[in-house]
């Protein structure tokens, strides 16, 4: 995976945290695909829709997985047991190295800061298990506002916390609503592939020169 960074300067770099720093979304599909089945659900669940959804907190999630099956689910119990599932798995998340390499870099001379829409015992386990935690004194999780990605609140709030001015921001991300999200703040982004592009879910990573796995703004 390469990832070039848009030119110019930037005074501080936020990172979404799943599928983006660490590679969690397969063990993310498992416990939700675990928790619909026991909540009634009688096919596979959509991988693409899912993946769609990255970033989107879990209730959010739960709520839209619910409309679109057609099934009758309380988001809060949803939200208990998706998480409760994905902690049996949370042993096997990894780095995804090369956006770790970019972190490590730019902590040593600018802010740093984690976006993510996970709640905070799940994203600082996650950074605790990866080692990562120390880079980042700067955490902002769906428990911090009211609104989720793709509203621009967390990474507006993650650029408040680091003291840097949105628009001075860069921020990497692997889903749309997250790329909505970072756009809806007035901040630039480079998009990390979370997964291979598929017939039915494109790929719109640019393919130029120096950049095949990454899209920027």
């Amino acid at each position: 995976m390469l990832l070039e960074l848009p030119p110019g300067e930037f005074a501080g770099y936020i990172f979404d945290l799943d599928g983006t720093l660490v590679d969690t979304m397969p063990l993310h599909f498992r416990a939700w695909a675990a928790a619909m089945r026991e909540a009634g659900l009688r096919e596979a669940l959509d991988e693409n829709l899912f993946y769609a959804l990255g970033g989107v907190p879990t209730r959010k999630v739960a709520e839209i997985f619910a409309a679109h099956y057609g099934l009758s689910i309380d988001p809060d119990a949803m939200f208990h047991r998706k998480e409760a599932l994905f902690l049996e798995f949370q042993a096997e998340v990894r780095v995804i190295e090369p956006v770790a390499a970019i972190a490590r870099r730019a902590a040593g001379v600018r802010p740093v800061s984690i976006a993510s829409g996970g709640p905070r015992p799940i994203v600082e386990r996650s950074l605790e298990i990866t080692g990562l935690a120390p880079l980042f004194p700067v955490v902002v999780t769906a428990d911090d506002v009211t609104h989720g990605k793709p509203s621009p609140d967390m990474f507006l709030l993650a650029a408040l916390r680091m003291g840097v001015p949105p628009a001075d921001c860069l921020v990497f991300e692997d889903a749309e609503p997250g790329i909505r999200a970072a756009e809806a703040a007035g901040m630039r982004w480079v998009r990390v592939p979370s997964r291979p592009a598929t017939p039915t879910s494109p790929s719109t990573f640019a393919q130029g020169a120096g950049a095949p796995n990454a899209e920027r703004r």
